[in-house]
């Protein structure tokens, strides 16, 4: 995919452009920039910027104290307001850079190159053509392109202070911290900006369900959904993320926390334009996110799969009961397992939990490996192992009902628990493991 890029007039003969870093370490870092998908739109570095001076060609330049990520989505009516305040705040007391990246479909990229040109740090634009992982994904391309030890994450509609950027990097030095949380929730911040009741509500309610499901990753950290936070470049692995949606800051802490966490009170500010990006899908896709993350460990999973399984009981045994009613299948004999029409009634109510299972299993449990395999190579070996496991389970209900007396169904739910095992890790390793590539073979 060809990209291409847009370099603003650069004022000063010592200014540095994006597309032309210097020494090992901004020679290492202009892929990571442009990764394939991303077009560098504008970037300023205007005369006397901060710490952006030329180096000698074979010494690494000093990085900018923070980076500034601000992941963007038709946000144009707040970006000169934004800049604006990072500029009255900001540079004066700890040197920056700022980075725009750009998921619109509005003039928010040619906002910021004409807003740039008026900035006393550099700035820069991505626009990404796929917005992949959402909000959360846009940080993580963030995250590769900064060049600071210190990134400062924050959204671009202002309701995050720009004046507390300082204040959240040296809390982490004092602290020796590798992630400092702007929060709204201990003594000196406030939730005000959030609007209405029910958003109110929604964030209290995902900020406990959060904490209830990761008491241990989210320890010390009262505000886990805020976006506004400071983090170490060196504390974190930006290829090991995996965002879905717009709460990046669970992501981070809970697949690469840092030891040390800070906080610092902060007041939620107001809207200055536009509206809110928050809506049912994007609760829905951080639903997900959550579950994905708690099942990220093997035993996690198959807890997991054991949940889902158990709530697969439902379709598989409402479909054995209406195929069984009498009077349905008239040959059916309900006191043995040799008729024909009870297998048959056994194989068809399995499908309905087949199907069950395995979009619950692709949504919650495996989101992060279909792109192993096609959806319709996935379903196949799904459907295999899962009536495969009829193999096993029918002569053991056959045990249950005639060597036990137990009823059809009572029998065919305790059969599904003892073989519930064996399906996932059939399932695991057969469906959802990558495929092993073959080696070259060595030229003799």
């Amino acid at each position: 995919m060809s990209s291409h890029e847009y370099t603003a007039p650069v004022p000063g003969p010592d200014a540095v452009t994006a597309s032309e870093p210097e020494g090992r370490a901004g020679a290492e870092r202009a892929n990571a920039r442009r990764p394939e998908g991303l077009s560098t739109i504008a970037h300023s570095a205007p005369a006397g910027a901060p710490r952006r001076r030329s180096e000698p060609k074979n010494e690494v330049p000093e990085p900018g104290a923070v980076t500034i990520v601000v992941p963007t989505f038709n946000e144009s009516a707040n970006i000169r307001q934004l800049l604006r305040q990072i500029t009255e705040s900001v540079p004066a007391r700890l040197p920056c850079e700022v980075v725009f990246v750009d998921d619109s479909t509005d003039d928010t990229p040619e906002v910021i190159r004409e807003a740039a040109q008026d900035c006393p740090f550099p700035v820069a634009v991505l626009h990404r053509e796929e917005p992949v992982g959402g909000l959360g994904g846009a940080v993580v391309e963030g995250l590769k392109a900064a060049t600071s030890e210190w990134i400062v994450v924050m959204d671009g509609d202002c309701q995050h202070p720009p004046s507390l950027v300082p204040e959240l990097v040296a809390t982490g030095e004092r602290a020796n911290a590798g992630l400092v949380v702007a929060s709204r929730y201990i003594k000196g911040g406030s939730r005000a900006g959030l609007a209405g009741s029910y958003r109110v509500a929604v964030s209290r309610g995902a900020t406990w369900l959060t904490k209830a499901l990761f008491p241990r990753r989210l320890h010390g950290i009262s505000d886990p959904m805020s976006g506004f936070f400071a983090i170490r470049r060196s504390a974190v692995t930006a290829e090991d993320l995996k965002p879905l949606g717009y709460k990046i800051l669970l992501e981070l802490a809970v697949r690469s926390r840092p030891r040390q966490v800070a906080e610092v009170p902060f007041v939620f500010q107001d809207r200055f334009a536009g509206e809110s990006k928050s809506s049912a899908q994007e609760g829905f896709r951080f639903l997900r996110h959550l579950a994905g993350l708690r099942t990220a460990s093997p035993v996690a999973r198959m807890v997991g799969f054991g949940l889902i399984g158990a709530s697969g009981f439902v379709p598989n045994l409402v479909g054995l009961w209406a195929l069984t009613v009498p009077g349905l299948l008239p040959h059916a004999r309900m006191s043995s397992y040799g008729g024909t029409p009870i297998v048959l009634a056994e194989i068809l109510a399995n499908q309905l939990g087949v199907a069950w299972n395995f979009l619950l299993i692709e949504q919650l449990l495996f989101r992060d490996r279909r792109a192993h395999r096609r959806w319709w190579d996935r379903l196949g070996r799904f459907a295999l192992l899962a009536n495969a496991d009829l193999v096993l389970r029918i002569p053991l209900i056959a045990l249950l009902v005639d060597r036990f007396g137990m009823g059809a169904l009572s029998a065919t739910a305790l059969a599904l628990v003892l073989t519930f095992v064996l399906r996932f890790v059939g399932t695991e390793a057969l469906v959802y493991l990558p495929r092993r590539r073959r080696a070259p073979s060595s030229a003799r």
